[in-house]
C-alpha cells in the first residue's frame, strides 16, 4: 500500500479500493494536470489481473448481504453518501479540476453536485418502484425486480466522477456491488469518491475500484464469469472488445459511445440564441459526448449566423482551468491533443476551409484555438468521424428535407439540435433526426428519470430512471393460480 499524497491541501490516496480497504500494486502509472503540463499529480496504483479477481472475490462476497437489503434500506446509504458528497464539493471539484482539466467553476457550482443528485434520486426511484400486477387468464401477475450480481462499471476520462456516479448510483440503488474501473488520465476523483463510500459506512465490498490500463486490465474484467453486468463509456472500437466478452458469458451490456452530433439552425430561429449555444459547443474545449459539433444552418441566414457565432467564438477565454475568467479549458493530454491536431491537418490536407482556429493556442500545453471548418463535402472526415476537440463543421441546407438528411447522414446517433421558432417544425424535425436526445431551442438540460443513450454506433442499451433499474435487475414474472392459495395469516 502507498502513502496517500498532499495534492494542494487534499488528502488523496493513489491505491485501489477493495473489499474496503486500500490495496497497493507494484507498479505504478502517472496522472498529469492538463492545463499545468506536464506537472505530475500522483503514482496511481496499476492493477494487474491478480487485482481484478481479488476485486470481483469482494464484490462477490458482498452481494447477497447486500441484496438482501431492501431498497429504502439500500437508500439510507445512498442519501448519506450523496450528504457527504455536498459536503466534500470543494475539495471534489479541485481534484477534478487539476485531473481532468474541467472548469474549476463548473465543478464547484453544477457537475460534483450532480454526483449527489444521481445517488438521491437513484435512492429514491428504487425505493418508490412499484411491482406490475395483472390478471390474466385466470392467473394473478406480478413483475419482480431482483438484483442481478457484481456490476462492472467503466467510465471515460471526461467528467470522470458525475459520469461514475451516474452509472455507480443504478447499479446499487438496485442492490448490485459495484467494481469501478476509473480511466487512467483522471483517475483520482474516483479515489475520494471511494473515502466518501466509506465515511458513509457501506460494508466492505459493495463497492470496489481498481485502477490500470484498459489493455492490461479489460480482458481481466470484462471476461470474469463472476460479473453479472457491465456499463461502459468510451470508445466504439473498446466498446467492440467488450462487447465480444459480455458475450462469451451471455452478460447484459449497456455502451454509450459518443457522436457526431447536428445543431440545426433554420431561418425562423433565434438566431442571437442559436449562435451562442453554438459557440458554447466549445466548453470544456469540445470533450463532451453530446456537443452539437456539426452545425447545419439554413442558407438564407447563414451570413447573419456566423456573424453572431464569431462575435460569441470571439468572447472565449483560454487559459487556467482555476480562473473564473476561463471558459475554455485545455484538452486533457498530448496525445489526444495531438489526435485532434490530425484531424485539422488531414481537413487542410483534403480541401476542407479552416474558417477559423486551427492550431495550438500557445506554442507549449495542451491548448487548441476553438476551429470552425467548412468541408469540402458531407464525406469529409472531420463531418462524419468524432474529433472529440474545440473543432466545429459549418454546413448550410437549402430546405428542411436538406436539413434533416445532413443531420442524419452519419454513423451516430446520439443527441441532436434543433432551433426553431415553429411549433410544428420543432415536433416535426425533433421526430426526425436520429439520436437518443434531441433538444429544441436548448441543450444539455437533462431530466435523470429520462432513457439517454444513443442509436447507430452512439451505443446500445439505455441509461437513467428505471430504464438503469430494470438493466441492473433481473426481472421475474410470477403467475398464481387465481384462488388455489390462500393466506395463513
Amino acid at each position: 500500500m502507498h502513502e496517500r499524497i498532499d495534492i494542494e491541501g487534499i488528502s488523496v490516496s493513489p491505491d485501489h479500493f477493495i473489499d474496503g480497504k486500500r490495496v497497493g500494486s507494484p507498479t505504478t502509472f502517472e496522472t498529469r494536470c492538463p492545463f499545468d503540463w506536464p506537472r505530475k499529480l500522483a503514482d496511481v496504483a496499476r492493477g494487474d489481473a491478480a487485482t481484478a479477481d481479488l476485486a470481483a472475490q469482494a464484490a462477490s462476497a458482498a452481494f447477497p448481504g447486500w441484496a438482501a437489503l431492501t431498497a429504502a434500506q439500500r437508500g439510507v446509504y445512498l442519501h448519506r453518501l450523496a450528504d457527504l458528497i455536498e459536503a466534500n464539493v470543494e475539495q471534489l471539484a479541485l481534484i477534478e479540476c487539476l485531473d481532468m482539466g474541467m472548469l474549476l467553476e463548473s465543478l464547484r457550482l453544477r457537475v460534483i453536485l450532480r454526483g449527489a443528485a444521481n445517488f438521491r434520486n437513484y435512492a429514491d426511484l428504487a425505493s418508490a418502484h412499484e411491482e406490475r400486477v395483472w390478471s390474466s387468464r385466470g392467473t394473478a401477475n406480478r413483475v419482480i425486480r431482483s438484483p442481478a450480481g457484481p456490476a462492472l462499471i467503466i467510465t471515460p476520462w471526461n467528467a470522470p466522477f458525475m459520469l461514475s456516479t451516474w452509472k455507480c448510483a443504478p447499479a446499487l440503488a438496485a442492490g448490485n456491488t459495484v467494481i469501478l474501473k476509473p480511466a487512467d488520465w483522471s483517475p483520482l476523483s474516483a479515489s475520494l469518491l471511494a473515502d466518501l463510500i466509506e465515511q458513509a459506512g457501506f460494508p466492505p465490498g459493495v463497492f470496489n475500484i481498481v485502477q490500470g490500463l484498459g489493455t492490461e486490465l479489460g480482458n481481466a474484467l470484462t471476461g470474469d464469469p463472476r460479473i453479472k453486468r457491465i456499463s461502459f463509456t468510451g470508445s466504439v472500437p473498446t466498446a467492440r472488445v467488450i462487447g465480444k466478452a459480455a458475450a462469451e458469458n451471455i452478460v447484459p451490456f449497456t455502451a454509450e459511445l459518443g457522436g457526431k452530433s447536428p445543431l440545426l439552425v433554420f431561418a425562423d430561429a433565434d438566431l442571437d440564441a442559436a449562435a451562442r449555444k453554438a459557440a458554447g459547443q466549445y466548453d470544456d474545449s469540445g470533450q463532451v459526448c453530446m456537443a452539437g459539433t456539426r452545425i447545419i444552418v439554413e442558407e438564407s441566414v447563414s451570413e447573419a449566423f456566423l456573424e453572431r457565432f464569431h462575435a460569441y467564438t470571439d468572447a472565449h477565454v483560454m487559459g487556467d482551468s482555476r480562473d473564473p475568467a476561463t471558459t475554455m479549458s485545455a484538452l486533457i493530454h498530448p496525445v489526444h491533443a495531438a489526435r485532434v491536431l490530425g484531424f485539422i491537418d488531414r481537413a487542410r490536407t483534403a480541401g476542407d476551409t479552416i474558417v477559423r482556429g486551427g492550431k495550438r493556442w500557445k506554442d507549449d500545453g495542451n491548448w487548441i484555438e476553438p476551429t470552425l471548418i467548412a468541408p469540402r463535402d458531407n464525406a469529409s472526415e472531420v463531418v462524419q468521424n468524432e474529433v472529440f476537440g474545440p473543432v466545429l463543421t459549418f454546413q448550410t441546407f437549402k430546405d428542411e428535407a436538406e436539413g434533416i438528411a445532413l443531420a442524419n447522414s452519419t454513423a451516430y446517433g446520439l443527441s441532436g439540435i434543433v432551433y426553431t421558432g415553429s411549433a410544428e417544425r420543432a415536433e416535426r424535425v425533433g421526430r426526425a433526426v436520429r439520436g437518443g436526445t434531441v433538444w429544441v431551442n436548448t441543450f444539455l438540460i437533462r431530466d435523470l428519470t429520462a432513457p439517454f443513450g444513443g442509436i447507430g454506433i452512439s451505443g446500445i442499451g439505455r441509461e437513467g430512471g428505471d430504464y438503469a433499474l430494470d438493466f441492473h435487475s433481473d426481472l421475474k414474472t410470477l403467475q398464481i393460480l387465481e384462488g388455489s392459495v390462500r393466506s395463513s395469516q
